[in-house]
Order: structure tokens, then C-alpha cells, then sequence
């Protein structure tokens, strides 16, 4: 009798630790940070195919989004495929930016991208950022969809920054800007 009592407790503790377990996992994973899976070469060469990203979903509702951030957003509603997207902050709200000559250039002056695979093959603009969306590149500039092809992106379509890289181990730690 004493064996069974002492195996169902055990039993129960183990339930109350495993759903606790998955409410905070869950709570942490829709509010303050999340993974993800990078499945194109549209940031190459800052972020390799399968790379795997630590978003932060906190630090946007405390501070301002800043050109060079990598974010991860939800793509256009014409374009989504169910998942979310990665691509670099290059233009802010009320900013013109203009592509042309292979150069990106933010209120006549050219931009220094060292993140760059290569320069752009095309020309862009001149347009002025919406206030409330910002214009994004990814680094793979000849091999992205991003805002050169769809437009500005709204900012309450952003999810958050990402923080980290954390697979494959020997590339582990934050984004070069």
C-alpha cells in the first residue's frame, strides 16, 4: 500500500512539473523570445542556410528599431507562406532611399554595407518611408524578396530582433553588423 501512494505521488509530481514545464515554455515562446529556422539565402552571407536564430520579442516594445537591426516579421499578407521572415532594417520612418549605381543610398547619402554579398543589380526609388514602416534589404541582395520587390514593411508586422545565433555551434553568438 505504502509503495503504490509513494508511485502515485511521484506520478503526480511529475505531471505538475512537465505542464509547468510547458505553460512557461509556451508564455516565454509567445512573448519574450523565440527560435527560428532560416530556410533561404536571402541574408547570405550574415546568415547561412538552416542557421538557427534566437528572436527577441521584448526589446522593440522598450527602444526604437535601428537601421542594420536583422528582424524577423511577418511577410506582406500577399506574400506570406506561413512563415516568418529575416531581413536587414535599411531604411526608418521619413527617410528617402534611393538604389542605384550598385549603391543603396539613405537621404542622398550613400550607405556603408560591409554585410553585403554584392551590390545591387537593379535600381529602387527614390521613395520616402511611411512613418509606422521601414524598409528592409536582405544581404543577399540579388537573391531576396524583401522591400526593392513588395514595398515598406509596417512595423506591427515585425516580431522581434534577432538576438543570437545558436546553431551551428561553431558560428554561436550575435549577428556582425
Amino acid at each position: 500500500m505504502f509503495e503504490r501512494n509513494k508511485t502515485g505521488r511521484f506520478i503526480f509530481e511529475l505531471l505538475q512539473i512537465l505542464i509547468f514545464s510547458f505553460v512557461f515554455s509556451w508564455g516565454l515562446r509567445a512573448t519574450v523570445v523565440d527560435a527560428r529556422v532560416v530556410p533561404t539565402p536571402s541574408m547570405l552571407p550574415t546568415i547561412q542556410l538552416q542557421d538557427r536564430l534566437i528572436v527577441d520579442k521584448i526589446s522593440y516594445k522598450f527602444s526604437e528599431v535601428k537601421r542594420g537591426d536583422v528582424i524577423v516579421f511577418h511577410p506582406p499578407t500577399n506574400l506570406d507562406q506561413g512563415t516568418d521572415w529575416v531581413k536587414r532594417v535599411i531604411g526608418l520612418p521619413g527617410e528617402k532611399v534611393e538604389i542605384r549605381d550598385g549603391k543603396v543610398f539613405i537621404n542622398e547619402k550613400e550607405l556603408t554595407e560591409p554585410y553585403e554579398l554584392e551590390k545591387p543589380k537593379y535600381t529602387f526609388g527614390p521613395i520616402v518611408v511611411p512613418e509606422g514602416s521601414y524598409f528592409v534589404l536582405g544581404d543577399n541582395r540579388n537573391n531576396s524578396m524583401d522591400s526593392h520587390y513588395w514595398g515598406e514593411l509596417l512595423s506591427e508586422n515585425i516580431v522581434g530582433k534577432v538576438f543570437i545565433r545558436f546553431w551551428p555551434f561553431d558560428h554561436f553568438g550575435p549577428l556582425a553588423k
